[in-house]
């Protein structure tokens, strides 16, 4: 990567920019601006002209800040070239060369002419370390027949001497052995329990969980906080179908339950005398499972109809004065603040990023109205 490549690439940026002000118009001109609905409909734009995508967190990290310090990923620079309007990446840069600028078009001739040369380079080194390696061998062999000369007359010695000890004291080295070996095998038992003691007292509780309803295992993620004394609460995200399995020596345990269809629930267990399998009945909530139905529903028959009738739906669930979150799955932007009527019009355009919105938190007021709501649209890069 040069320097030339990071000025091409906001190059690129402008013009992806120029390409979609063409056809729509977004609450800012310039691409740096935009944030949550502006960054969907440009998504959608961009499957629709280049058949790819990009995620909310690749938006964020490449066309929020300017200049940026590294290149995207070549899929991505391919993508965003095609949208606007070349055959890749490489076209781009063709097409936009610098005064004196050149790009090599087949730069694997040079790896292999490097290969070649370090190649040939390597098998001289070679030859050289065979003909060293082959004196050292000759000099090791003389050295060894004279060393076992020397030793050949020193056994001859040494031979009367260890039978000698071995007659006088036959009973003390094997008393000397076998009690090696025992405290050899207390130490490493003594280490053993040191290093495992955890997992010898812990003890596996199996949680599974049903719908209180339909009497069926649960079909949405479940997301579990389990709280320690004196420690930070543990999260866990179990899949739709799936049990939660916790490994713990605690006497005591206490954990929060929560779904995006299904009320909260606070479980106390005391694990002296607790079963080790549990099936927990998850009450539904109808509040939750109506906001997800009409915000995600598809729209089909009539376009227009149906869309009218989901505003209808959610104007009569959501509060005027309810507080909306919508959060986002990176670094450099958290959290944005949508009013009722933004919400509505995000979750009723039809778009293909509506599959990937979920729920995290949800409260109601004494009347039956939703007066907070916390949401996400999950990213996914490999989304076409």
């Amino acid at each position: 990567m040069t320097d030339l490549d990071l000025i091409h690439f906001e190059q690129l940026k402008t013009v992806v920019q120029a390409q979609y002000l063409k056809e729509h118009t977004p609450s800012f001109d310039e691409i740096s601006k935009w944030k949550g609905i502006d960054i969907i409909y440009f998504q959608e734009d961009l499957r629709k002209r280049a058949k790819g995508n990009i995620s909310e967190k690749s938006f964020y990290t490449y066309f929020k800040s300017s200049p940026v310090s590294k290149l995207p990923r070549i899929d991505m620079l391919n993508l965003l070239s095609i949208y606007a309007g070349f055959e890749s990446w490489y076209d781009f840069k063709k097409q936009h060369l610098f005064a004196g600028e050149l790009l090599i078009e087949n730069p694997e001739n040079e790896t292999e002419l490097i290969s070649e040369k370090e190649f040939s380079n390597s098998d001289d080194e070679f030859k050289v370390s065979q003909q060293s390696n082959a004196q050292n061998s000759i000099k090791k062999d003389v050295l060894q027949e004279s060393k076992t000369e020397n030793q050949d007359v020193n056994n001859i010695a040494t031979i009367s001497e260890n039978q000698l000890v071995n007659e006088i004291k036959p009973i003390s080295k094997s008393s000397q052995k076998w009690i090696w070996i025992a405290v050899s095998s207390i130490i490493v038992s003594l280490l053993a329990f040191i290093g495992f003691k955890d997992e010898i007292f812990q003890k596996h509780y199996t949680y599974c969980f049903t719908d209180a309803d339909r009497n069926l295992k649960v079909q949405s993620t479940i997301e579990i906080k389990v709280f320690k004394e004196n420690e930070s609460p543990l999260f866990y995200r179990i899949n739709p179908g799936e049990c939660f399995i916790y490994e713990t020596k605690d006497k005591i345990l206490k954990m929060q339950i929560s779904s995006t269809v299904y009320e909260n629930l606070e479980i106390n267990r005391s694990l002296e005398n607790a079963p080790e399998e549990e099936t927990i009945e998850l009450k539904p909530d109808d509040y939750k499972m109506a906001l997800l139905y009409f915000s995600t529903k598809d729209v089909s028959g009539n376009p227009s109809e149906q869309i009218s009738l989901k505003r209808k739906q959610l104007e009569n669930l959501i509060s005027n004065d309810a507080v909306i979150y919508q959060v986002y799955d990176n670094e450099i932007y958290g959290v944005e603040t949508l009013d009722k009527q933004k919400y509505i019009t995000l979750v009723t355009t039809p778009t293909t990023s509506l599959k990937n919105l979920s729920y995290i938190e949800m409260k109601k007021d004494k009347k039956g109205k939703i007066v907070s709501i916390k949401f996400k649209i999950s990213n996914n890069e490999n989304t076409k």
